[in-house]
C-alpha cells in the first residue's frame, strides 16, 4: 500500500512539473523583444497589472479592462454557435486577467434562428436594470447571409446595415454603461448557400473579399456618426477594424479560436493602429494595456486610422514627350518588323484587375474604391485626358498618331462601351485568356472604327498574378506548365486570327516583395482583405518551405513565358509577332526616407497599384517596346523614376526579335521515353527501433513486418497494366499502390516497395497477376463497404495461419480504401448505400481489427471525389461506354442536374462520416493500435497533361480505374501522408510522376505520424525508464506503513471531532428554539 501511495505521489508531482515546464516554454517563446515594448506576449498571467483606480470609470471612453463585469454576444448564426462560443469564452478569459469575476453570456436557449433585432430587444431588456456595472457587448454581423455574387448584393448589404443600426439604437436607448464592439463574421464556405458561388468560372474569394469590404465600409459609415459617441458617456459603439473570418481547415475542424479571440482582443484595446497582426499561427501574441494607453478602444479615445494611413497623392501624373521624330512610315508597312510608333492605329489589352485598373483612381483610404475599375487610367490601354495629365501607353502613342483608337476611358466593367478593347476582367487567371481573346477578336472585327485586315494593332497581355495567388490550393492545375499552356492557347488564337498585330506579353512581376507592405503594421494595410484575395502569398511564414515554393513557382512562371516566346512559334509570318516585355521581372519596392514601404504606389488595399505606379508602368512598357530583344530592361527601381525613351533615326521601329538580330535558343532536348513509374530513394534514417516498440506512436517504418490491404478493384489493381479491353479484367496485384510487391521501388512504386527500403523482409505483399500470390491483399473487385467485415475476417485468419508471421508480436500496417462502388451505385439503392450504413459497416470492420489484431496501424483513405471522373474523356469504347456502365450514378446525370447534386452531396457526407468515425477517439484505447485517416484524396484533382486536358495515362482503358502510373502516384501520396502530422496532412492529390517526391523520416521525428504523436506536447524522446527495481526495502515499507497509519488515524480523529462539535452545536440551537415556541 505504501508503494502505491508513493507512485501516486510521484505521478502528481510529475504532472505539476510538466505543467510548469509548459508554462516556462511559452513564456520564453513569447518574451518581448525590448523592455519597453508596448506589446507583450500572450500568457494568461503576463499582462503587467496597471495601477488600479479608486473607483469604476464614469465614462465609456476611459473604460479599463478591469471595469468590465460581463460580456454579452449578439448576432451569431446558429450554424456556428459552437465555434463562436469558444471564441467569446477566450475573450472573456483574457478579460479575466484584469477582473477575475467577469462573466460571459451567450443565448443558448433558442434553437430557432432569430433576427438581430429580436436578440437586441431581449438583451436590452435584460440589461435595462443593470445601471452600475459596465458591460461589453460583441455584436457580430454575419456576412454569410448575403450572397456575394448576387446582383442585389448592394441592397442586401444596406438591409443588414440598417438592421445593425436599429439594434444599436435599441441598446443605446435601454442599456446603461455599455460598450458595443461590432464585428463582421464570415466563413469561407458561401458556395454551400449561394448558387452562383458554385460556378467554377467565378473567383469566389474575390467576391467574398469585396462583399466583406463593402459590408465593413458601410458599417464604418454608420458607426462614425456622432450619435454613437457624443450623446453621453455611458454608451458607445465601435467597429472592429477587420472581419472575423472562420475558415474550415478540414471537414470538422475550423480556425483556431485562440487566433480569432486574439484578433478581437487586439481591436478591443488602445491603440487601434500599430498592432501586430498574427502571421505565424504557432506564436500567439496580443497587446496589453499600458499606462499611456490603458483603455478599451472607442472612437473618441483612439487615433484616426485614416488620417495616419492616408497615402500622399501626386498632383502630376503626366509625362513630357521630348521625341522629335513622331512621323509614321511613308506608306503602311507590310512587315511587323518595320513598324514605327506612328503606324499603330489600334490598341487593345487582356488581363486581370491590374489592366482593368481596379482602385487606380482611389485618392483616399476608402477600400470600396478598389472595386471600381478606372479603365481610363490603365497603364497599357487607358486613354483618359492626354499625356500631360495621364500617362498610359495609348496616350504616349497618341503623340505619334492622334487618331489612335481602341483605348478605354472612364470607369466601368469590360462589357461597358467605355471599356472598348480593354477586355481585362478582375480576378482573371490564365485559363480565362482564351475567352477574353475571343471576345476581343470579335469586337475588332465588328467595330466600324477598325479596319481589321489593314490597321496595325498593339495588343498587351498581362496575366498570372491570380494564378500565383492561388497556386498553393492546386499545384497541379496552377503548375507553370499548365499556366503557360493556357497562355499559349490564347496567343495561338491571336496568331491564327489577327493580322497586322504586335502582341506585348508582359512577364509576370515578382509578387513576393508585396509581403513587406503587410509585414509593416505601421502602414495600416488591410491584410485581412489581401489574405482573402491572395492567400498563397501572404500566409506562408518567413523562411518556410511554403514561401520558397512561392518563389520557385513565380520564377517558373517567368521562365515558362520566356521559353514560350523563345520557341519562335509566333514568328511564322511577316504581319504578326509576340514580344516578351520583361520590365516587371525584378521590381524594387519603393520606400520612404525612413525605410518603410511607400504606400503611395498602391491603392488602398496595398495590393493593387495606384495611378502613380501605373504611370511608371506605362513608361517602362514603352521603353521595353523600344529596346532590342535580348537586351531589354528587366529591373525597375520605381523610386528612381523612369525616363521616357524615344525612337531614333537609326532605330525607328518597335523592336522585335527579327529587327533586333536576336537568335532564338535551340529547343531543349526531348526527354527519353518513360519506361517505368519507379521512384528514387534517398532517405538516410532507415534503421528500426533499438528494441521492438510497444507503442504504435513510436513506430518507425523499419519496425513494420507485415502489410495487409482491404478494398475493391482499386486495391486489386484492376486493369492497371491493361493495353487493351481484353486485358482490362486482369488484376495486376503486384503493382497495387497499397500492397503490391513486384520488382523494386526503382521500377514499381508501391507502399511495400517503399517499406522494403527500411525492411527488405516485409511480409504480406501481393505479386504478379490474378489470385495466385495475393499475400494479404484480400481486396475484391466490385466490393462495397458492406463486404469489408468479411474481408477483415479473411485477413485475420490468413495472418494467424501464416507460419512466417508472429501474429502477437509483429507490427502490421493495414490499408483500407473502399466506397467507390457504393457511390457509383447509390442512385440504385439509396437506403442500403446511405452514408449512415457506410459508417456502420466501416465501424464494424474497424471494431474487428481493434478487438482481435495486436500491434497494428490502420490507414483509412477518404473516398475520392468521383465527380472529376466526368472530365476523363477519350475517343474509345472503354471511355465512352464502359466508364458509364461502371459508375452510372455519377457519370450519367446531366450537368447541374438534381441527380448529380445529390450524389455529390452523398460523396461529401461519406467523407464526413469517415472523419467522424476516425477522429471520434473510438480506437484510442490501446497503446498498440491506432487508426489514421490519410486524406490525400479528399479534394481530388484530375491530373492534366501539357495541353491542360485530363491526362488519360493515369487511367486504365475504361477511364475509371487507375493505370500503373496512377497506382504509383497513389502509393507516393499515401506514403507522404503517413509522414505528415495529423491536422497538417495534404488533403489533395498532387500527381506529377516525379521520381524524387518520396518524403523521408527525420532525426527529429523518425516515427510514422499518429494522432497522439502529432500533438505539440508530444516528445520524440523515449519514455523515461526508472532506475528503481521492483524491490522495496522491508524497513522502508514498514516505516511508510506506520506513517500512513498514523496519518490515517489523525485525519479520522479530526473528522470525528468536528462532527461531534457540529452535533453539539445543532442540539444546543434546537433547545433554544424549543424555549421560544408558542
Amino acid at each position: 500500500m505504501a508503494r502505491s501511495a508513493l507512485l501516486i505521489l510521484a505521478a502528481l508531482v510529475g504532472s505539476c512539473a510538466q505543467f510548469t515546464d509548459a508554462l516556462s516554454i511559452d513564456v520564453r517563446k513569447n518574451e518581448p523583444l525590448t523592455e519597453n515594448s508596448e506589446t507583450e506576449s500572450y500568457m494568461p498571467i503576463l499582462c503587467s497589472p496597471i495601477p488600479a483606480t479608486l473607483s469604476s470609470s464614469s465614462s465609456v471612453h476611459t473604460l479599463r479592462p478591469d471595469d468590465i463585469s460581463a460580456v454579452h454576444v449578439l448576432g451569431i448564426p446558429s450554424s456556428h454557435r459552437h465555434e463562436a462560443s469558444r471564441v467569446v469564452s477566450r475573450v472573456a478569459e483574457l478579460l479575466s486577467m484584469f477582473n477575475p469575476e467577469v462573466s460571459h453570456h451567450m443565448d443558448q436557449s433558442s434553437l430557432q434562428p432569430r433576427s438581430l433585432l429580436e436578440e437586441a430587444e431581449d438583451l436590452s431588456l435584460s440589461l435595462s436594470h443593470k445601471v452600475t456595472d459596465w458591460k461589453l457587448v460583441l455584436l457580430f454581423v454575419p456576412a454569410d447571409s448575403i450572397c456575394a455574387c448576387s446582383p442585389d448584393v448592394a441592397a442586401d448589404v444596406n438591409s443588414v446595415v440598417q438592421e445593425v443600426e436599429a439594434a444599436l439604437e435599441l441598446l443605446q436607448k435601454r442599456s446603461h454603461r455599455t460598450l458595443v464592439h461590432v464585428a463582421v463574421w464570415s466563413t469561407n464556405h458561401q458556395q454551400d448557400k449561394c448558387e452562383c458561388m458554385r460556378d467554377e468560372n467565378i473567383n469566389r474569394r474575390l467576391h467574398q473579399a469585396f462583399l466583406l469590404n463593402t459590408l465593413q465600409d458601410s458599417l464604418s459609415g454608420i458607426l462614425e456618426k456622432s450619435k454613437w459617441h457624443d450623446r453621453g458617456v455611458d454608451f458607445t459603439a465601435v467597429l472592429q477594424t477587420a472581419p472575423v473570418i472562420l475558415e474550415q481547415i478540414s471537414g470538422t475542424t475550423w480556425s483556431d479560436p485562440d487566433q480569432l479571440a486574439v484578433q478581437l482582443w487586439t481591436n478591443l484595446v488602445q491603440p487601434s493602429t500599430r498592432q501586430p497582426e498574427v502571421m505565424d499561427s504557432s506564436v500567439i501574441t496580443f497587446p496589453c494595456p499600458t499606462q499611456e494607453r490603458p483603455f478599451l478602444r472607442t472612437q473618441n479615445n483612439s487615433p484616426n486610422e485614416k488620417d495616419k494611413a492616408s497615402a500622399p497623392v501626386d498632383a502630376v501624373m503626366g509625362t513630357e514627350v521630348h521625341c522629335t521624330d513622331r512621323s509614321p512610315s511613308p506608306s503602311i508597312p507590310t512587315s511587323v518588323h518595320e513598324l514605327k510608333p506612328g503606324d499603330i492605329k489600334v490598341v487593345a489589352a487582356v488581363g486581370d484587375s491590374l489592366t482593368a485598373a481596379n482602385g487606380v483612381g482611389a485618392k483616399t483610404d476608402n477600400l470600396l474604391l478598389v472595386t471600381t475599375q478606372y479603365r481610363g487610367l490603365s497603364w497599357s490601354v487607358g486613354g483618359d485626358n492626354n499625356i500631360s495629365t495621364v500617362t498610359t501607353l495609348p496616350n504616349i502613342l497618341r503623340e505619334f498618331n492622334p487618331s489612335l483608337t481602341g483605348f478605354s476611358v472612364g470607369r466601368g466593367s469590360e462589357t461597358s462601351a467605355k471599356a472598348f478593347l480593354n477586355q481585362a476582367v478582375p480576378g482573371a487567371k490564365s485559363g480565362d485568356m482564351e475567352q477574353q481573346v475571343n471576345v476581343l477578336v470579335a469586337k475588332m472585327k465588328e467595330d466600324s472604327r477598325i479596319d481589321f485586315n489593314n490597321d496595325w494593332k498593339v495588343i498587351t497581355m498581362f496575366i498570372g498574378g491570380n494564378d500565383i495567388c492561388d497556386f498553393c490550393t492546386d499545384t497541379i492545375f496552377f503548375s507553370p506548365e499548365n499556366v503557360v499552356g493556357r497562355i499559349k492557347r490564347a496567343l495561338d488564337i491571336l496568331h491564327s486570327e489577327v493580322p497586322r498585330a504586335i502582341v506585348n506579353l508582359v512577364e509576370l512581376l515578382n509578387v513576393v516583395p508585396l509581403r513587406d507592405l503587410h509585414n509593416d503594421k505601421t502602414l495600416g494595410c488591410p491584410t485581412w482583405l489581401v489574405s482573402l484575395i491572395c492567400p498563397c502569398i501572404l500566409k506562408p511564414k518567413e523562411g518556410s518551405t511554403e514561401l520558397q515554393q512561392v518563389n520557385d513557382f513565380n520564377r517558373a512562371y517567368q521562365r515558362g513565358m520566356r521559353e514560350l516566346i523563345d520557341s519562335g512559334r509566333y514568328d511564322t509570318h511577316e504581319n504578326f509577332t509576340v514580344v516578351l516585355q520583361p520590365f516587371m521581372r525584378e521590381v524594387v519596392l519603393p520606400t520612404l526616407e525612413d525605410g518603410r514601404p511607400d504606400r503611395s504606389y498602391f491603392s488602398p488595399d496595398c495590393f493593387h497599384l495606384s495611378q502613380k505606379a501605373h504611370t511608371l508602368m506605362a513608361r517602362a512598357l514603352w521603353n521595353n517596346m523600344l529596346e532590342p530583344v535580348g537586351n531589354k530592361t528587366f529591373y525597375q527601381d520605381f523610386e528612381a523614376g523612369v525616363d521616357l525613351q524615344c525612337p531614333s533615326e537609326t532605330s525607328p521601329y518597335l523592336k522585335t526579335a527579327l529587327n533586333s538580330g536576336y537568335t532564338y535558343p535551340d529547343p531543349p532536348p526531348i526527354p527519353p521515353p518513360v519506361t517505368n513509374w519507379g521512384r528514387d530513394f534517398s532517405c538516410a534514417h532507415r534503421a528500426p527501433s533499438d528494441s521492438v516498440p510497444t507503442s504504435v506512436h513510436r513506430l518507425r517504418p523499419a519496425d513494420i513486418k507485415v502489410v495487409g490491404a482491404l478494398g475493391d478493384s482499386l486495391t486489386a489493381a484492376f486493369g492497371a497494366r491493361a493495353d487493351n479491353l481484353l486485358e482490362l479484367g486482369i488484376e495486376d496485384r503486384g503493382v497495387s499502390w497499397s500492397i503490391g510487391g513486384d520488382e523494386t521501388l526503382e521500377t514499381v512504386t508501391t507502399l511495400p516497395n517503399i517499406l522494403k527500403k527500411f525492411n527488405p523482409d516485409i511480409k504480406g505483399v501481393s505479386m504478379g497477376k490474378g489470385k495466385d500470390q495475393t499475400g494479404f491483399n484480400v481486396a475484391v473487385s466490385g466490393a462495397k463497404v458492406a463486404g469489408i467485415p468479411g474481408q477483415v475476417r479473411v485477413l485475420i485468419d490468413a495472418m494467424k495461419n501464416d507460419p512466417t508471421v508472429d501474429f502477437e508480436n509483429d507490427w502490421k500496417l493495414v490499408t483500407l480504401f473502399i466506397g467507390g462502388n457504393d457511390l457509383c451505385q447509390y442512385c440504385n439503392d439509396r437506403a442500403t448505400l446511405s452514408p449512415q450504413n457506410y459508417s456502420h459497416h466501416m465501424m464494424t470492420s474497424l471494431d474487428m481489427l481493434y478487438k482481435e489484431v495486436p500491434r497494428t496501424m490502420v490507414n483509412i483513405l477518404e473516398i475520392l471525389e468521383i465527380e472529376g471522373l466526368r472530365t476523363i474523356k477519350d475517343d474509345t469504347i472503354g471511355c465512352g461506354v464502359i466508364q458509364k456502365y461502371v459508375c452510372p450514378c455519377f457519370l450519367i446525370p446531366g450537368e447541374n442536374s438534381p441527380e448529380l447534386a445529390e450524389v455529390k452531396r452523398i460523396n461529401r457526407e461519406i467523407q464526413a462520416e469517415t472523419e467522424k468515425l476516425v477522429y471520434g477517439g473510438h480506437y484510442d484505447g490501446r497503446e498498440d493500435f491506432t487508426v489514421v485517416l490519410q486524406p490525400f484524396f479528399k479534394n481530388t484533382i484530375v491530373p492534366l497533361n501539357a495541353e491542360s486536358l485530363p491526362d488519360t495515362s493515369y487511367f486504365s482503358k475504361d477511364c475509371f480505374h487507375f493505370s500503373e502510373r496512377g497506382h504509383a502516384d497513389m502509393a507516393a501520396a499515401l506514403w507522404n501522408n503517413m509522414l505528415e502530422p495529423v491536422g497538417e496532412k495534404q488533403a489533395y492529390n498532387n500527381f506529377t510522376s516525379a521520381r524524387n517526391d518520396i518524403k523521408c523520416p527525420t532525426e527529429e521525428h523518425p516515427y510514422i505520424f499518429t494522432k497522439m504523436n502529432s500533438l505539440p506536447s508530444w516528445t520524440t524522446d523515449p519514455p523515461p525508464t526508472s532506475d528503481c527495481t521492483d524491490k522495496v526495502e522491508i524497513w522502508l515499507t514498514a516505516v511508510l506503513a506506520v506513517v500512513g497509519l498514523l496519518i490515517g488515524c489523525a485525519v479520522t480523529w479530526l473528522l470525528l471531532s468536528c462532527r461531534a462539535k457540529r452535533n453539539k452545536k445543532r442540539k444546543s440551537s434546537a433547545e433554544e428554539m424549543k424555549g421560544t415556541t408558542f
